[in-house]
């Protein structure tokens, strides 16, 4: 287990006082606790947002706790939250992730406060169980797709594709060029479900009522051809031999380099990588462009839409209204404000009253005309509670050789139908 680090802002605390002619405490009077998740955009945000509120409210210390992602990110949280031990406020994803921590018998119901709101209805349903609402979001919109490098398209003399048939073209020819066509790391298996997961968009499309079917246990993967064709996906990248030679011990952040530096042409990923791109690679940042993950056919082809991560308080912790008062400090437009100054902004918000910097990036440029022209769609497990959580381990099987894909969408049907059973619902 990566060893989890915890940040102190009583030093920013100190200067922020200094700055101001708010008066002077000899200590403070309310102390709290964050827990986070170890990327760097998230911790940046969470210092920014911190530091901000803390000038607001002298009188208030907020200690910063990081901890690792993915699966052994979670197994700590849903430890914390089972033993009581949980920090006064944390960062979590929304959707069928959020569901797995029984949000009804462990977190804070924030649907009657007055902050909530300003938040978009379309974040409240992806932060809901039963009657309550659980979180603020922390970040605008995301979505999941191809970023890729322009200046290699530029040279090659491509064109953004609209089909999987123009997609695998233009990696044949970037292959015949020298370059790693499609960037993948499997050193961080939840990166290798991106090209599965932002097909669900291209799914949907054909199959209208997959998600409430998945849900119910009444439709399987392994049974419907569009849905099986994401796994193939995966196949037919690695049978082309388009990856990086170290895609298996590749971490994201070898990903991001990769891309940045022209390494290689495409990266799937979703776009909450834009700050940490933003704030490695600044010169190169514009150099990179966005394209929704291609379909059989262009009018198909649209974008799968991630609802950011939210802050959420914890049932146990003892500091509730204060962290109800800095949630509700997140979810304004100052709140907006401050994480754009700390970040690069990498879609449209999700807080009413906040607006987009006329200066985005390239590629939140690329991504929003999706959202103008309505060829966009929630996630799956931002529209059905169930989420296997074997998805990355399949996921890197079937882009290693090691498993075919109409096999992993077997398995992840029986994994998918085990946690439905875990979370109660009907018709498992």
């Amino acid at each position: 287990m990566r060893k989890i680090f915890r940040r102190s802002l009583a030093s920013v605390l100190a200067g922020l006082l200094a700055m101001t002619a708010l008066p002077r405490v000899a200590s403070a009077d309310t102390s709290m606790t964050m827990l986070v998740d170890n990327a760097s955009h998230t911790i940046a945000i969470s210092e920014a947002l911190v530091a901000a509120f803390q000038k607001k409210h002298p009188d208030v210390t907020i200690d910063i706790e990081a901890r690792p992602g993915g699966g052994e990110g979670d197994n700590i949280v849903k430890t914390r939250l089972a033993t009581g031990q949980m920090a006064d406020i944390f960062w979590y994803n929304s959707g069928s992730l959020l569901q797995a921590l029984a949000p009804e018998k462990t977190l804070l119901d924030l649907s009657k406060e007055p902050f909530m709101e300003g938040v978009a209805e379309t974040f409240k349903k992806v932060v809901a169980s039963g009657d309550g609402v659980y979180g603020v979001p922390t970040r605008p919109a995301e979505a999941g797709g191809i970023f890729y490098n322009r200046k290699i398209y530029e040279r090659l003399g491509l064109k953004v594709p609209t089909t999987w048939a123009e997609f695998m073209a233009n990696n044949e020819k970037i292959k015949a060029a020298g370059t790693t066509a499609v960037i993948q790391t499997f050193g961080e298996p939840w990166t290798s479900q991106v090209l599965l997961l932002a097909d669900f968009y291209n799914v949907q499309k054909q199959v209208p009522g997959f998600a409430e079917g998945f849900t119910s246990g009444k439709v399987k993967f392994a049974t419907t051809p569009a849905a099986v064709r994401g796994f193939e996906y995966i196949k037919e990248i690695a049978d082309g031999g388009f990856m990086n030679k170290d895609f298996g011990a590749a971490r994201y952040e070898d990903g991001l380099r990769m891309l940045a530096e022209g390494e290689g042409a495409h990266y799937p990923m979703i776009t909450f990588a834009i700050p940490a791109l933003s704030d490695g690679y600044s010169d190169q940042i514009n150099d990179i462009g966005f394209f929704a993950l291609p379909a059989e056919k262009a009018e198909d082809t649209g974008l799968t839409v991630w609802m950011p991560a939210g802050f959420f308080i914890p049932k146990t912790s003892t500091n509730i209204d204060m962290a109800k008062a800095f949630l509700a400090f997140v979810a304004s437009p100052e709140g907006c404000k401050v994480q754009g100054e700390a970040v690069a902004v990498n879609g449209p918000y999700l807080i009413k009253g906040c607006e987009l910097p006329k200066d985005v990036v390239q590629s939140v440029s690329d991504l929003l005309p999706y959202f103008e022209n309505g060829k966009n769609a929630p996630a799956l497990e931002f529209v059905s509670p169930v989420k296997g959580p074997i998805l990355e381990q399949l996921t890197v099987e079937v882009g290693s050789g090691i498993r075919a894909p109409a096999d992993a969408a077997s398995l992840y049907d029986e994994d998918a139908r085990k946690q439905a059973q875990q979370l109660g619902l009907p018709g498992r």
